[in-house]
């Protein structure tokens, strides 16, 4: 059952999201090479602490740690490490957290040092994704229309969009009804309605759409080797049109200061 919001649930929402977002802008201040993915675990575990909130993944299904973490093939699900980053990575950082009793999920992938051209334009490519699935969440459209927009974007640019896992519903429960995928059928799928809160976390592949688990039960990888990336907004559906309820801003903000240095 898909459990639609009133704007006072859609604000508390908006709070936690945001709580993520300024999360992961300390994570893009502090992530570099040499630096070790259980530093940056440690970090964004303080910040949302500070903020009155708590880590939404710590202990959710047992995951063990605050960050899923997930460097080059790694999907998503990864957790994070002593392994240090190194110089052309790219680190998709997934981070959740509960304040006063909503949840706010967001992810974001970075590029740590010199990083190829091929890495760079599937991180542009995803992130465009990102965008395009958003646009399509507005009363009018199904579910169908995210999905299809989606996978049409990443297919156009040579890049496997995985099925196996979806964005989902989100409220005062990780993940609710509906399943978001990106791939499907223009038309088809759940009518969108106002109050509708959905994460949309596209998650495209520099080759195949297939993936495999890792040993370690949690981390999730491409079958080919190949790099993955993962971006993800929180999103409602507020006066018919698709109002984004995280932010890139505090990432931007602190990518650029750093680059400046």
């Amino acid at each position: 059952m898909i459990i639609y919001k009133s704007r006072e649930e859609i604000e508390l929402l908006r709070a936690a999201a945001q709580v993520v977002s300024r999360t992961l802008g300390k994570v893009a201040e502090a992530i570099e090479v040499g630096v070790t993915t259980l530093e940056l675990d440690a970090i964004a575990e303080s910040y949302i602490r500070s903020q009155g909130a708590e880590p939404g993944f710590l202990g959710l299904y047992d995951f063990p740690n605050t960050l899923c973490i997930s460097v080059n093939e790694q999907v998503v699900h990864g957790y994070p490490t002593n392994e240090p980053l190194k110089d052309g990575d790219i680190v998709s950082v997934d981070c959740g957290a509960i304040l006063d009793g909503y949840y706010g999920d967001h992810a974001y992938t970075f590029a740590v040092g010199n990083v190829s051209e091929e890495k760079l334009k599937l991180l542009k490519v995803t992130k465009e994704c990102l965008d395009i699935g958003i646009a399509q969440t507005r009363v009018g459209n199904r579910l169908g229309d995210i999905g299809y927009h989606i996978q049409k974007h990443a297919e156009d640019n040579g890049y496997g969009v995985v099925r196996e896992l979806v964005g989902h519903g989100i409220g005062q429960t990780m993940h609710e009804e509906p399943q978001v995928p990106n791939y499907g059928r223009r038309g088809r799928g759940k009518k969108i309605k106002e109050g509708l809160t959905i994460a949309i976390e596209p998650m495209v592949n520099l080759g195949t759409e297939q993936i495999k688990y890792l040993e370690d039960n949690w981390t999730i990888a491409t079958a080919d080797g190949r790099a993955s990336a993962h971006f993800e907004h929180d999103v409602a559906v507020v006066d018919g049109e698709p109002d984004v309820l995280s932010t890139f801003k505090y990432v931007e903000e602190a990518l650029a200061k750093k680059k400046k240095k």
